[in-house]
């Protein structure tokens, strides 16, 4: 198992703070529908499975559909940002979509999430882009599959994970931190709530996934072997693309 940081305020806040300094927290408040695009059935479903498992960590829920939008997590997975434009009706769904596909292909990168939030400001919706360069090619697919669902889950920081991912290695398996677990395990703690913005809540947040941190470690086990063990589901080929 990989070793746990310890839980500190200061430790949580950094999760949320972003670039522009701001402190900003938001969980999803609604049941989560994961549609996924552009993969075969076996990594559809290892995709899915690492969503199950995350939201099962959260203790949030799932649904068959959303009444608002269908399917209000959407993963796309592509070779060129270019294709995104191809997309029907996506430009709908995604403001300036057009000048957002020339940013990320000028700036070379493979991956970006766009959150769309209810009055509260709980989220609502996500949609996660994934370019499949040659560094993601090397990579498996659980590992990219657990990598989305842990950073869909909550509304980190745009710099959370920049300098140190929230995955690590233990024996040789890639695995959720112990202390992340903890922290989206304390972030849906019903006494928690849905959106924050002022800092104080990171030591709210920070107390009571230290108390979550052995439930988090048994959490993080089982999340392993649920996303590595995901099967095929012909259900699901729908949702291929």
């Amino acid at each position: 198992m990989a070793e746990q940081a310890e839980i500190t305020g200061e430790m949580v806040e950094q999760l949320f703070r972003r670039s522009s300094d701001e402190y900003l927290f938001a969980r999803w408040g609604r049941p989560v529908v994961p549609v996924v695009f552009g993969v075969e059935a076996a990594t559809l479903a290892t995709v899915k499975g690492a969503v199950e498992a995350v939201v099962a960590l959260a203790g949030h829920k799932m649904a068959e559909t959303d009444p608002e939008l269908g399917a209000n997590l959407m993963i796309f997975f592509f070779r060129d940002w270019q294709e995104l434009l191809e997309v029907p009706n996506l430009d709908h769904l995604i403001d300036g979509l057009q000048d957002l596909v020339i940013r990320l292909d000028d700036q070379g990168a493979n991956q970006y999430r766009v959150f769309r939030f209810d009055r509260e400001g709980a989220i609502r919706a996500c949609f996660a882009f994934v370019r499949m360069d040659a560094g993601l090619d090397e990579v498996p697919a659980e590992v990219i599959a657990l990598s989305q669902a842990v950073q869909m889950i909550l509304l980190w920081s745009d710099k959370a994970f920049v300098k140190r991912s929230p995955l690590a290695v233990a024996g040789g398996v890639t695995v959720l931190r112990p202390e992340i677990a903890a922290v989206i395990a304390a972030a849906y703690d019903p006494t928690m709530p849905a959106v924050a913005k002022d800092p104080s809540h990171a030591l709210r947040l920070a107390a009571r996934a230290g108390l979550r941190q052995g439930e988090a470690a048994e959490a993080v086990r089982e999340l392993s072997r649920e996303v590595g063990e995901a099967e095929p589901d012909d259900r699901e080929n729908e949702h291929g693309a």
